[in-house]
């Protein structure tokens, strides 16, 4: 009976465990998910003013040029536009690229009962 009992208890903590870690991994999705709707619609609300703000201030700047000037402000302007364009890819690529793993603490965690587990 003692045998038996040890493996049910086995078992039992075994499930307990695993339940554990299947929680934290729902919390961490959870949280991820939010945080990504969040940060999209705030760059997507952000780009679209700045969009607005740009544009409106371009065609500013080429009305108030004499007629003489407006093909060469529109140039520079268009030069000016793709190198900030430029530096916003490169921008987000680099917080992407720093953005810790996701479900890291998951990993770490499943990565720790492993160790405690092995012989």
């Amino acid at each position: 009976m003692s045998l038996l009992h040890s493996a049910q208890s086995l078992l039992a903590s075994l499930l307990e465990l695993v339940r554990t870690r299947i929680e934290l991994f729902s919390s961490e999705l959870h949280e991820e998910l939010a945080r990504l709707a969040v940060a999209l619609l705030g760059a997507l609300v952000a780009v679209v003013l700045a969009a607005f703000g740009v544009g409106f201030a371009a065609l500013a700047l080429v009305i108030a040029v004499g007629e003489e000037r407006r093909l060469a402000t529109v140039g520079i302007l268009a030069v000016i536009f793709f190198a900030l364009g430029a530096l916003a890819a490169w921008s987000v690529a680099r917080v992407v690229r720093a953005k810790p793993r996701v479900f890291d603490a998951s990993l770490k965690e499943l990565q720790r009962d492993y160790e405690a587990f092995e012989p």
